[in-house]
């Protein structure tokens, strides 16, 4: 798979996740995510996509922890989805970077994961604000959906 142009590096990670989906499937797309969210995959792996196309010029010019791809991976499956990710999303709420559980928690908002709401419910007491605040705003969407 061809790197992103420097236009396609530009765009938002919404519009760059989209084109690759675009490219070569929102399935393959959402596959990759979730195995780089669990670390099957290296974020350097030839055989998948350039990290570039989910961390943007952010990964293009390495940002030097490696919990980033992990957080880029769980933001593309804001924006492409195949149920087989659940498992992976629901893996990151006990990731030890703060990011990647608030942004699992996003995802599980988005994608109204129910199976989710036991570790949303101990992720209220996590240290990092911003993760609580994630898992609040997750639980409020899942449970008023039911």
């Amino acid at each position: 798979m061809e790197e992103p142009s420097t236009s396609e590096i530009e765009m938002s990670p919404r519009a760059r996740t989209l084109l690759l989906a675009r490219r070569i499937g929102s399935d393959a797309v959402a596959d990759w995510c979730a195995e780089l969210l669990t670390g099957a995959v290296a974020h350097k792996d030839a055989t998948r996509p350039s990290i570039n196309w989910l961390g943007g010029r952010h990964a293009a010019a390495d940002p030097g922890q490696d919990y980033w791809f992990r957080v880029w991976a769980a933001r593309g499956l804001l924006y492409v989805w195949a149920p087989t990710a659940e498992t992976a999303v629901l893996a990151g709420l006990h990731d030890p970077a703060w990011r990647v559980r608030e942004m699992c928690a996003k995802v599980v908002r988005r994608r109204a994961l129910r199976r989710a709401e036991p570790v949303l419910a101990h992720l209220l007491d996590d240290r990092v604000a911003r993760v609580r605040a994630a898992a609040e705003s997750a639980l409020t969407e899942i449970t008023s959906e039911g």
